[in-house]
Parts: C-alpha cells; structure tokens; sequence
C-alpha cells in the first residue's frame, strides 16, 4: 500500500506524513462545528449535518489521495456553504439549495473530464477572482456578526451594534480574542481550539449547562435519514440558473485557486506554472460535492489549510488519507456538536472573513478598470447578502469600463456572454 504513495521518490517518510495530516486536519477541523451551526440555520437537522459533513470530509480527502497522490484535504467550503443556507435555501428551501448543489457538482464535473476548466480559468479576469474571495470574506464575517448578536437589525439603519454587555455578544467577543491570539502566535488549529476554549468559557457564563458525563461527548453518530437524498433534483428548473452558476464559479475558481496555491508551496508545478493531475484533483473536487448532495451537505472544496500539512513536510497522499481518517474517527464525537453554541462558532466564521479578504491585495486598485468591478463585486455580497448577485454586478461592470476606456481587447469574449447572463439574472429573475 505505501508503494502508492512513492515516499521516497518525493522525499518524505511514513512518520512525516502522518504528522502532517494530523496538522492538516486540526487547522480545518473547525468546519465539522461551523457547518453544522450555520446549515441548521436553513432548517436542517443539525446532527445529521455534523454526519454528513464528517463522511463527506472524510472520504472526499482519500479520495483526493488516490486519484492524485497530493496531500491536498477537503471539505465543505465556507462562503458557500452561507449562500447555501441564507440566500438559495432561505429562498428555495433546503431540498432545493441541495438540489443545485447537486447540478453545480455534475457540471464541475463535465468541464474536469472536458478540460474546459483551463479555458475558463484562464478567461476570467484574476480581478473578479480575488474580489469574489474578499466579497465572501465579508459575507461570511458579516453572518458571524450577526450570529454573535454583536451586529443586530435596527428599523432606522438596517443594522446596529447589539449590546456588548449581554452574555452571548460577549461571549463571541472573548472568543474572537481567543482566536485572533492563537492565530497571532501561529498555533496549529487556532481556529478548532478557540471554538473549544469559547465552548468551556459558555459552560461558566450559564449560556450552555455544563456536560453530565462522557455520553455528553462520546456516541453514536446521528442519523443522516433527515437529510440523505432529500435533495429536489426539480430546483434544476425551478431555481435561476445564476444561481447554480455562482457555485459553479466559486467553487471552480476557489479550487483552482487553491490547487496552485497549495501546488507551488508543495513543488508541484512545473516551468509554466501549471499543476499536473489539475483534472484529476477538480475531478475530486466535483465528485465530493455531488457526493455531499447525496448526503446532505452543502459544496465540498479543496482547503487552503493543506498548506499547513505541506509546511510540515507532507509531500503525498498519504497525508490526505491521514486527515481523511481522522474526520472519520470525529463520528464519534457527535454529542459535542450540541454543546457548542452559537456564540462558539460566529468567531470562527469572522476569522474566516478576516483570511479571505486577503484577497484584496491581488487587485489593482490604481487601475479604475479594475478597481471598480472589484469594488461592486466586494460591497454587494454582505450588502445584498447574495454572492450571486455580487459576482453578477461584477461581470456587468468589467467589460462596459473596460470598452469605454478603450480596452475591448483586454476583456475575453466569455466575458461578455458572463455579462449578458448577469443582467437576464437581475431583469428576468425567473
């Protein structure tokens, strides 16, 4: 079986792999509590989510391992997994929301086996790419807010500052610090054991009762009959195809972004800058997320925290099937899920929030062509609360700034036909 992964010829060891995917798995092990907090939130079952989301992590990431030998994990990817569950199923409902999820995984797909995904990476300008990763940066700081009760609705201005002195604002405050103190002094799973200390912090602070006994902590793994193949296959026709465009696009172009990523911190790319087995790991990616539908959870992407894993020197699969197995073993940890309050995760969302808004640096904010596109594509996600529509105002304004400065030539002819698209999404929703 070791002969798979080729340790020796990329210049690795058995004990170096297995500690690299255990680093893998604790900075992205946050997502087996956030997902299931902010899924729930759209009327989902949240144990059966913390299922799903543990099996589709699991297997998504040895799956990873086998087809592409890259120490590359995955999971259910933030950002999405938000416009999953406050704009398509708040909308839509869940089925539905699982539904395009489905459809997006099938044409994810199709363009890995195709090829076509080059093509397209390459049409679409890295300015809407980075402004679409800070937008949701926003957005998902912004729903983190909320969740705290730090940011509150308000008849006048939409939105307020809460009360900071009432017990669950507070909490999520302490938590915050908790996490952005691990994070400064570079702790592996800052963002896991933030939401862990914040959890124990709830217990003293009367918002959550203190654990009875080990059955508090260790069982069974719940059900996933409340959510497994519930998906409505229907919501291909019923939901705006924009809508499943835009988990498409982010889940292409997060994917891609972090294969190369992820890819040159590994060595992995060769003189021209490209990833070889590129198919393979979208391929991976897409079947995940199809999987997920099937099960219950919102899309599965490739996770930027396997630079942790690559950083302790995991060169091979065999880091991803340690990570893999280690989600699979949190099966057992399933009454956890019901001890963490709200208040536990909305700090790890903003975190979240925090690191992808990075994306900003990426952009040319000299240029006004850039700029401006970038901008509306920023703003629109928290304020509209849709990425979709902040993804659409963003393809709209490229190419019209771009032709009246004088610069068609810059702007790819699938650009345009983005564009038209955009506007059919604002004007005939249907």
């Amino acid at each position: 079986m070791l002969e798979f992964f080729k340790l020796k010829q990329n210049n690795t060891t058995l004990r170096t792999e297995i500690i690299a995917g255990v680093t893998t798995f604790m900075t992205m092990a946050y997502i087996i509590f956030v997902n299931p907090d902010i899924l729930s939130a759209a009327g989902m079952d949240q144990g059966a989510v913390m299922t799903a989301t543990i099996l589709t992590a699991g297997f998504s990431s040895i799956l990873m391992a086998l087809l592409t030998n890259y120490p590359f994990a995955m999971a259910s990817g933030m950002g999405l997994n938000a416009f999953f569950a406050f704009t398509v199923a708040a909308q839509y409902g869940w089925e539905s929301a699982l539904g395009a999820v489905f459809a997006s995984g099938i044409v994810f797909a199709i363009l890995a086996l195709t090829g076509a995904i080059q093509y397209i990476d390459a049409a679409v300008p890295t300015t809407l790419k980075k402004a679409v990763a800070a937008g949701i940066g926003l957005f998902i700081a912004f729903i983190g807010l909320q969740n705290a009760g730090v940011i509150v609705a308000y008849e006048a201005t939409q939105v307020t500052l809460g009360n900071l002195t009432d017990s669950g604002p507070l909490l999520s405050l302490i938590g915050l610090l908790i996490i952005a103190a691990l994070m400064a002094r570079k702790v592996r799973g800052a963002i896991l054991l933030g939401i862990l200390l914040t959890t124990v912090l709830s217990f003293f602070m009367g918002i959550q009762p203190f654990p009875t006994g080990l059955g508090d902590i260790f069982g069974m793994p719940e059900s996933l009959a409340p959510i497994a193949l519930q998906l409505d296959l229907g919501a291909i026709t019923t939901i705006p195809f924009f809508i499943i465009f835009s988990f498409i696009f982010v889940d292409v172009f997060d994917t891609m972004g972090t294969l190369l990523g992820t890819g040159e911190r590994a060595g992995y790319l060769d003189k021209k800058g490209r990833l070889p087995k590129v198919n393979r790991a979208m391929l991976a990616d897409a079947i995940g997320t199809v999987g997920g539908a099937l099960l219950g959870t919102s899309t599965v992407t490739t996770y930027v925290e396997s630079t942790a894993g690559i950083s302790e020197g995991g060169r091979t699969g065999l880091t991803s099937i340690v990570t893999g197995l280690l989600f699979l073993a949190f099966l057992f940890l399933a009454p956890m899920s019901y001890l963490i309050p709200g208040e536990a995760t909305a700090p790890a969302l903003i975190i979240v929030g925090v690191l992808m808004v990075g994306g900003v640096a990426g952009i040319n904010f000299e240029d006004f062509t850039e700029a401006f596109p970038a901008f509306l594509t920023i703003i629109f996600m928290p304020l509209a609360y849709s990425i979709a529509d902040g993804i659409a105002f963003g393809f709209i304004a490229y190419p019209i700034v771009k032709l009246v400065a004088g610069r068609r030539k810059e702007v790819h002819w699938l650009v345009w036909i983005l564009a038209l698209i955009s506007l059919i999404h604002f004007f005939y929703p249907g």
